[in-house]
């Protein structure tokens, strides 16, 4: 259907509610507003008409802004114990600074009330100056309107959503299998630690199994959507129409969660148990290069490389590294300083003061590409022994996470 056919039937125009969970309660706390039109008995949504580039700016506006007085005016006697999220083309709004996308707010939202209003752009897809659209957003957060950075993913701007201050992230998990998710981890979380260090929540739409539930429930979800809770429709649902089902299966959830963190505490229990015992038996320290590669014939189940620092971060041993099936020494290690990696100082100041060794996090070595998280351990008065833990191991194991 193109542009005209939408315009010349904008009275087959109705509106559609997604509702929008919440983690915490497990019951609906927001609807999502959409428009769909009935043309010859098929339903056509108009998400994407904002945005498309060929149709005339002022018939995407007259779109755009039907679907809101639509939707508002049917929801004007729903009640107020939800939040409403407004789609909102940023471009679109910027040719006369929001006034009329705010005037049609203010007609069916009391004052008292904008509070419940999100109004959802996509950063990326914006082509203006970015501080007039900070402005505008502002302005708007002012009366309490909350604003959502839409499709947040790969494709985003970190620093530009940090610019924009927004109150949610709202996060598109449609396509997510089971089997991608080590894949995705990693943006995953980034875009979790942005959104801790900006004080949104994260919102994740297009779950359509039990298993992307989980998945954002994992990753620090605080509101969900999708078909697998409940699809759009004309009208709104009862609060807590699925808070039973949702509750049993976060506490599912919980239960597996716990499990896996007991079993990878145990784990890394028995494993810094074993690092410990050979290296209080055999006293490693950097000037006995003879007696650090007896240690690692004997960690060799475990390690593919260790070697001593100073507490400055400056490399007082040579590292003595596994490459096949052999333990090599590799002198020109000697001197280099370490201190630029995260956390490294911040782990020295650890161990130094409560004695006791430590597990990084998982991460990509920067010389073999293998996934590896390092014990550390004080050997005497200012020098540290690092032994690198192979991803054989970790994996085997179930302590790669």
């Amino acid at each position: 259907m193109d542009a005209i056919e939408v315009l010349t039937n904008l009275e087959r125009l109705k509106a559609y509610f997604q509702p929008i969970f919440s983690a915490d309660e497990h019951v609906v706390v927001a609807y999502e507003i959409s428009g769909k039109l009935m043309n010859d008995e098929r339903l056509i949504s108009l998400n994407s008409f904002a945005y498309d580039e060929d149709i005339p700016e002022e018939y995407r506006v007259d779109v755009e802004h039907k679907i809101l007085h639509l939707a508002l005016s049917q929801l004007e006697e729903e009640g107020k114990d939800f939040d409403i999220y407004l789609p909102c083309n940023a471009n679109l709004l910027m040719l006369d600074y929001g006034e009329s996308y705010f005037d049609i707010i203010k007609k069916y939202i009391p004052e008292a009330e904008l509070g419940r209003i999100v109004l959802m752009i996509s950063e990326h897809d914006f082509k203006g100056e970015l501080d007039q659209l900070h402005k505008i957003l502002r302005y708007f957060q002012t009366y309490r309107i909350k604003i959502a950075i839409n499709q947040v993913g790969s494709e985003s701007h970190l620093d530009h959503i940090k610019m924009l201050s927004p109150n949610i992230l709202k996060l598109n998990i449609e396509q997510l299998s089971y089997e991608s998710w080590g894949v995705q981890n990693d943006l995953f979380t980034s875009l979790g630690t942005l959104a801790r260090k900006i004080g949104a929540n994260m919102l994740f739409e297009g779950i359509d199994s039990v298993h992307q539930l989980q998945f954002a429930w994992k990753n620090g979800g605080r509101y969900y959507q999708g078909k697998y809770l409940a699809d759009a429709h004309i009208t709104t649902i009862q609060r807590d129409q699925l808070k039973q089902s949702f509750k049993e299966r976060c506490q599912q959830f919980i239960t597996a969660e716990k499990r896996l963190l007991e079993e990878n505490y145990r784990e890394l229990k028995i494993l810094q148990n074993s690092l410990e015992k050979s290296v209080h038996r055999l006293k490693p320290a950097s000037d006995n290069t003879e007696q650090l590669l007896a240690l690692a014939k004997e960690l060799d189940g475990y390690s593919f490389r260790l070697y001593i620092c100073d507490e400055e971060g400056f490399q007082t041993s040579p590292n003595i590294m596994r490459l096949g099936k052999q333990w090599h020494i590799q002198e020109e290690a000697v001197n280099k300083n370490w201190s630029w990696r995260p956390y490294f100082l911040k782990t020295i100041i650890t161990m130094r003061n409560d004695q006791s060794g430590v597990f990084s996090d998982i991460y990509s070595d920067i010389d073999t590409g293998e996934m590896t998280r390092t014990f550390s351990i004080p050997v005497n008065g200012n020098e540290y022994l690092f032994i690198d833990i192979s991803y054989d191991y970790l994996y085997k194991h179930n302590i790669f996470r």
